[in-house]
């Protein structure tokens, strides 16, 4: 049984330990807010405003309307005209540009005469991604131009141009304008409480046996309960307060739109911290040393809640061993709820797989955490 008084004297104690240390404080805090404005503003899978090289050979009022079409898309920005393929080797090593465009000399009067006219497009294949993407764009400017080139001839033949055989018609559920911030925001939740449970509860047993204080509570009626449980409750509160903050900043500061339940998110958010509280108390617990034990949170709480969770990159695109080790991880299922709840409006029908595997992390790390101390100076 746990005698309320005894627990609520620990966690009275471990609270005024926070309080009086104003830099855990500031790092339970101040933290979580500025990696929730630095994801917010800095990092962006958005690929637009792409740096474009033209190399014109023809310089033709024909080639100069085809260039019109890169420098009329927000996805291009004409940072130079040159006038040697050498040039674009030395604007892709000084970072000024990622494509060049290179007309022939003939575009313009093959064109005239009805002929395919090949224009080259080179990209910096450095940055793969973003590369592929910006080719991608590319081609699509051009078969634009290419569909308009076909039209006029058919009018100039008196001819009605055809109906195309497929009519697309794109729409994006959930994120209507793709906008990369909608995706990152909702999973930096998922990082900020692991701030709380990798860097701060760590520090929580561990902190007592570096200072002997660890004697006095042991030579104390508390039982093993009543200590983990109560130094776990001010970490726990901290948060919640955390997920608060996050929460008001995702959808105030970036607009991303809150579709589900706010509550079901608080409650399954309370779960999924205290899966991560009571991992981080059990490394405190095994290694006895703040420091050994921060190390071992950080591999073990916040790498994984940054690179295994699917925040940033879709765990379907991971290599299949890696898949099968996000498993492994609290912070993948927890991101799926974010997003879930969060963009799709999921409620927890659809999202009780993922509660109650976060349940059983919560329950399975806290109960481990208690039955690993002992009350002995062993």
């Amino acid at each position: 049984m746990i005698d309320f008084m005894r627990f609520r004297a620990v966690a009275r104690k471990e609270l005024l330990h926070v309080l009086r240390d104003p830099r855990s404080l500031g790092l339970a805090i101040g933290l979580p807010m500025f990696m929730m404005l630095l994801f917010g503003y800095a990092l962006s899978l958005d690929v637009d405003r792409v740096g474009l090289l033209v190399l014109d050979r023809c310089d033709t009022p024909r080639s100069r309307t085809f260039v019109s079409r890169f420098a009329s898309s927000r996805y291009f920005n004409i940072v130079n005209y040159i006038s040697a393929d050498a040039e674009i080797g030395n604007a892709f090593d000084r970072g000024e540009a990622m494509l060049a465009l290179s007309i022939p000399p003939a575009f313009d009067r093959d064109l005239g005469a009805g002929r395919p006219v090949t224009v080259q497009v080179i990209a910096d294949g450095s940055d793969a991604n973003t590369a592929t993407i910006a080719l991608g764009y590319a081609d699509a400017v051009i078969a634009a131009y290419s569909g308009d080139i076909r039209l006029e001839r058919l009018r100039r033949l008196g001819r009605r141009p055809p109906d195309p055989p497929v009519d697309v018609r794109p729409r994006a559920w959930y994120n209507p304008d793709m906008e990369s911030r909608v995706f990152i925001i909702p999973g930096v939740m998922a990082v900020v409480l692991m701030i709380i449970a990798g860097l701060l509860t760590p520090l929580s047993v561990a902190r007592e046996w570096e200072t002997g204080t660890m004697e006095q509570l042991i030579s104390t009626p508390v039982s093993r309960i009543e200590l983990v449980l109560g130094k776990l409750t001010p970490y726990f509160a901290i948060g919640m307060l955390d997920v608060v903050l996050t929460l008001f900043a995702s959808r105030y500061l970036f607009g991303v739109p809150m579709r589900g339940s706010p509550l079901l998110l608080l409650t399954i958010a309370a779960v999924y911290l205290s899966a991560g509280l009571g991992l981080g108390i059990l490394l405190s617990i095994v290694t006895r040393n703040q420091l050994l034990a921060s190390q071992a949170a950080m591999v073990s709480t916040f790498l994984p809640a940054m690179l295994l969770s699917g925040f940033i990159s879709p765990i379907s695109q991971m290599p299949a061993p890696v898949q099968a080790i996000t498993r492994a991880f609290p912070a993948r299922y927890f991101v799926t709820v974010l997003k879930g709840i969060q963009l799709k409006g999921l409620g927890p029908i659809a999202l009780h797989a993922e509660l109650l595997i976060l349940l059983l992390f919560a329950c399975g790390l806290i109960l481990l955490a208690i039955g690993v101390f002992r009350k002995n100076l062993e």
